[in-house]
């Protein structure tokens, strides 16, 4: 086990367990690991806290249960990226922003793709204008 200080205090995690973004986060190619962090309320929030930088830490959701018609799926480079093949479980996961007056919004322009079976992790950009870096939720 190691330890980490964050603003969530000392934490402790096991190396083997992290949540590995093989490529980092866009913008910041050199945060590649991440304690996924236990949800201390219900609900579909969830931080993901950085090793390489333990002064970041990211909100993340299931932007699926917001907007019931987004869904992307990993191309074959992805899935290779990722370590999965066609068959194999993945889940998409959005960055959120929580501003000062609370008008929450989420990054559909630049999902995270998550594969449960190798604890890799990419965000990706993708190139429809439909969905933005800054997309309310919806009323």
């Amino acid at each position: 086990m190691k330890t980490i200080n964050t603003r969530f205090g000392q934490i402790e995690y096991d190396p083997d367990n992290l949540l590995f973004f093989p490529e980092g986060m866009i913008g910041l190619p050199q945060l590649r690991h991440f304690i996924v962090m236990p949800n201390q309320k219900q609900g579909p929030l969830f931080w993901i806290q950085c090793v390489d930088d333990p002064d970041i830490a990211f909100v993340l959701t299931n932007p699926g249960d917001f907007f019931l018609d987004y869904a992307i799926m990993p191309d074959d480079s992805e899935r290779e990226k990722l370590g999965i093949a066609a068959e194999d479980e993945y889940f998409t996961l959005a960055v959120v922003t929580v501003p000062p007056d609370q008008n929450i919004t989420l990054n559909l322009s630049a999902p995270i793709l998550f594969a449960p079976k190798t604890n890799k992790a990419l965000q990706v950009v993708l190139d429809d204008p439909k969905y933005k870096t800054k997309t309310p939720l919806p009323k």
